[in-house]
């Protein structure tokens, strides 16, 4: 087989992840979309979280939530969550 046709620098396939997101229409759906588009930030799968929401990054319905999801973060000391917490807050949708 010619070299041409083989393709070492292939990424590996990655699943997408399940968000376990509620019905659109379960009141708490808000905030576990907030939860799933942070939690895509956290792992480089933002645009992947964003389909499966809904929501854009930086959309201002899910601030109130973040805000939750921020706090939350500092008192356990997840610097991570509150880095993406603190980015989505200052983003303008």
């Amino acid at each position: 087989m010619r070299r041409a046709f083989v393709n070492e620098d292939h990424e590996e396939y990655k699943p997408k992840r399940n968000h376990h997101l509620p019905p659109r229409d379960d009141p708490s759906y808000d905030a576990a979309a907030a939860a799933a588009l942070l939690e895509g930030a956290r792992v480089s799968e933002v645009l992947d979280a964003e389909d499966a929401t809904g929501y854009k990054w930086g959309d201002p319905q899910l601030r109130a939530h973040v805000e939750a999801l921020l706090a939350q973060a500092r008192a356990l000391g997840d610097d991570r969550l509150e880095q993406v917490a603190e980015r989505y807050l200052k983003h303008r949708a």
